[in-house]
Formats: C-alpha cells, structure tokens, sequence
C-alpha cells in the first residue's frame, strides 16, 4: 500500500446543511444520512477509511455549494470565516492527518482575497476550494481579479468543486440518472474551467494555478480540438498562449471519483503524471476502492508515488515525511 495525500475530502460545518441538502434532495434517505453521518465526523470513522485506503493526509474543504449559493453578501463574508474557523479547530486536533482548504465569498472579491490570506498565513490552509459558480458569476469574471491577483501571490492552489448549473440542462430533462454528479456536474465544471482559460485569466495571472477532481472533467481528452477551433481558421480566440498551453502549464487534477486505468493513462499521457494527484472524493466516493484502484493499477513506481504522494506534497506544500 502506497502512501497518499488525498485532496478532495469534504466535510460539513455547522450552519451549512441547508446549502448542502439539495444537492443530495434526490438521493434514498439511507444514503443522504450516511453521507451527513461521514461528513461531519473527524474522528473514527473519517481515520479509519482513511487508514484502509494509506491516507496518511487528507486535505478537508465544505461540501458544497456553501456559501457560493448565498444571496445577502454580508452573511456570505460571515459564513465563510466562521467555516474556516470551525475546519481550522478541527485540524488542530489532529494535525498530523488533516489540513484545509479556505472557504471563499467571492461575492466580495477584496474580501474573500483578505480571507484567503487569513486562512494560509494565520491558520495554516494550502489554498481554497470554490464550489462553481457564485449565484451566476463564474471566476472568469473581471471583477474577481482580486482573488486570482492574491492567489498568485500567495501561491495559493484555487480547486474548482462542481456545482449545480444555473439551470438544470434541458437535454438532460427526462433523465435524472445524468443529472449532477453522473454528468451534469461534470460538463458544468468542465465549461467554468475553460471559461477561465477562455476568458484570458491565466493571460493576466500567468502563475495563477487551478485544480480539477475527476482527471480534469474531461479537459485533458479534448485539448487538440480546444487549440483547433481556437486558431485563425475558425474563433480567432485571443489568447497569448493556446488553449492546450494553459490546461498544462496552469491546471493541476485530481483523480477523485474516476477509478479507471483508461483515462488515468490519458490524462497521464496528456498533461504529465507531475500534474495529478489522488484524491477519493469522501465521502461521496468508496475510499477503500480509490485507494485498492491507485495502489494496483499498472503503474512505474515513481509514476504512483507522485500522483499518491509527492505532487500533493509539493503544490500544496506539505510535509512529506
């Protein structure tokens, strides 16, 4: 069993289970309890899962949406350092085996850079999780500058969590099985992520770096296309860089929730194993399958423990012993 840093492990705070209950409104009872059950334990059950898959570390971050679906700005701001607050009293129990990402309003961009500076110099976080949109407004948005702008500063890694779309997808009406996390999520999370590129973020924050959970919610199986109908002979799209450039040099991915050699090796072949890293998506995934999945997969022994361990430890700055 190989050692892991796990990077996309939730957890629920105190004062968010209206955000988070619908995201799960169309799951059985049994499972909506379970899921609650883990997400707002820190102790036993939360260590022992991770002892059966070798996660020496997880990095917590709020189950979404949090307060990305919060409407008055001021309970937005409040809410989020109150989470931040509670998470860091919890890894200050066990420091050896969690850390955190930041939880962000980024209803107001200047002060949601304030909080993510709080959060990695005063209480220790190694960068932020943002549950998709923000009540419509993608991280695209000009007006959120500020955030990429300290980010950079900071070094601070920006992990993008899917969310529900403004509007459920009309080609999926019919079809509740591909709604949220089958596939919804998935094209949602990919769109936000490209719009990013799209919009010239990594152009007017060249060392700005994001994240994606499921091996980059299929970016890294499309970049010949995005450069394609990027260049002169179809959308002329304005960049410094090709699309392709930006997903390699600015995006990181994390394997949660895709248990499977085929786009393992892809997204391997497509961005480098030096840009994913493992992740089990707890508790929302089978921990114990995640890790039996990255331990047996066929794999060159420094390929495994970069993507289980070291890539985490260096982004992310953690220890690695």
């Amino acid at each position: 069993m190989v050692k892991k840093i796990a990077v996309e492990e939730h957890c629920l705070c105190p004062g968010f289970e209206d955000y988070w209950a619908p995201t799960v409104a169309s799951l059985p009872a049994n499972k909506r309890q379970e899921f609650f059950a883990r997400l707002t334990d820190f102790g036993d059950m939360r260590l022992d899962a991770m002892d059966r898959a070798g996660i020496e570390r997880c990095v917590l971050s709020l189950a979404g949406p949090g307060v990305q679906a919060e409407r008055d700005v001021k309970t937005a701001r409040e809410k989020a350092r109150a989470a931040n607050d509670f998470l860091a009293r919890e890894i200050e129990k066990r420091p050896d085996r969690y850390c955190g990402f930041a939880h962000l309003a980024v209803q107001d961009a200047a002060a949601a850079a304030d909080e993510l500076e709080r959060c990695m110099r005063e209480l220790k976080f190694c960068g932020a999780m943002i549950n998709g949109h923000t009540n419509g407004m993608y991280l695209d948005h000009p007006s959120l500058d500020p955030v990429w702008e300290r980010a950079q500063a900071l070094d601070a890694l920006i992990y993008l969590h899917p969310a529900d779309p403004v509007t459920p997808a009309p080609v999926l009406d019919g079809h509740n099985g591909l709604r949220r996390a089958t596939w919804e999520w998935t094209f949602e999370t990919g769109s936000h992520a490209l719009r990013i590129v799209f919009g010239g973020v990594f152009d007017r924050f060249p060392r700005a770096r994001l994240a994606l959970g499921h091996l980059g919610e299929t970016l890294p199986f499309l970049l010949w296309r995005f450069d394609s109908r990027a260049g002169p002979d179809f959308y002329a799209v304005k960049l410094a860089r090709r699309p392709s450039q930006y997903v390699k040099d600015n995006i990181v991915v994390a394997t949660s929730g895709m248990c499977a050699a085929q786009p393992l090796n892809c997204t391997i072949d497509a961005l480098g194993y030096d840009r994913v890293m493992f992740a089990a998506d707890y508790p929302f995934e089978s921990v114990e399958e995640a890790g039996h999945f990255i331990d047996s997969v066929s794999l060159a022994d420094s390929v495994r423990t970069a993507i289980c361990f070291d890539t985490a430890a260096r982004l992310l700055k953690l220890p690695r012993a």
